[in-house]
């Protein structure tokens, strides 16, 4: 018991460089809070005292603002950071080392009995307000974008991002890339390697057309000094809405890597 508290206390530490010390953390963190008490309400649910753990979990929800129900399978050292709006299903299944960030929801696509909700693999981690809908799997090392919605089953090591998600990268593709940062934690599910591939498109397209006109100016400036008449020949200036698109995919790029 106390070597799993002392966990969950280290694990914030780790991962929120805003955490003081370990009274803080126990006094005033309430994804910790909602992790010890779903402990409690999941031993009741399993001893047979479903309402009990059922009212326990919502005392939690109405403490801390993050509703697990207490058939859930949580592992160790799960990191809720901020917590408010993280909904956990009752089929739910959690690996170790996983972080869920504020407004997650692991939730069901269908009213039937059964398995519901979605498994996680370890170190998994979930931004913000992203949705994980229904028994599907996310596998190990897997990162979903803030405001994903996922729905079917994530690869090991891959990024997810956009609705429905999408995979925009795996941990071969970093290594492919020497983007691979070793022990390196990606706060709210995005990797290095997460760059938008129509951004990237647009980008590499308008510098192309940067670097066409350049040569095409180059190729008039060597003529105009050879004394060849090219004013009829005069370029046209490039449009605003390629500069702007180029700056646009370029901002995009600078903050995933950032």
């Amino acid at each position: 018991m106390f070597e799993r508290l002392k966990e969950d206390v280290g694990i914030v530490f780790e991962r929120d460089p805003a955490a003081r010390h370990a009274f803080e953390v126990l006094t005033a963190y309430p994804g910790v809070h909602a992790v010890l008490i779903h402990r409690l309400s999941h031993r009741l649910w399993h001893f047979g005292l479903k309402w009990l753990a059922r009212f326990l979990s919502h005392l939690a929800r109405w403490i801390t603002g993050i509703e697990i129900h207490p058939g859930a399978t949580i592992g160790r050292r799960l990191f809720i950071d901020h917590g408010m709006g993280v909904v956990i299903g009752q089929t739910a299944e959690i690996g170790d080392d996983c972080t869920l960030y504020h407004g997650v929801t692991l939730g069901g696509t269908s009213w039937e009995q059964g398995k519901r909700h979605p498994t996680l693999g370890n170190d998994v981690v979930i931004g913000a307000g992203a949705k994980v809908l229904g028994p599907i799997v996310v596998s190990d090392g897997a990162r979903i974008g803030s405001n994903s919605v996922v729905v079917k089953n994530v690869g090991e090591g891959a990024t997810m991002v956009g609705i429905p998600a999408h995979e925009v990268g795996s941990a071969e593709y970093n290594r492919a890339n020497g983007k691979e940062l070793e022990g390196h934690f990606e706060a709210y599910g995005l990797k290095t390697s997460a760059d938008d591939p129509i951004a990237v498109a647009i980008h590499s397209l308008c510098e192309q057309v940067q670097q066409m006109a350049e040569h095409n100016q180059q190729l008039l400036n060597t003529l105009n000094e050879s004394g060849v008449d090219v004013s009829a020949l005069s370029p046209p200036e490039a449009k605003t809405d390629c500069i702007e698109l180029q700056r646009f995919a370029q901002s995009g790029r600078t903050e995933n890597t950032e």
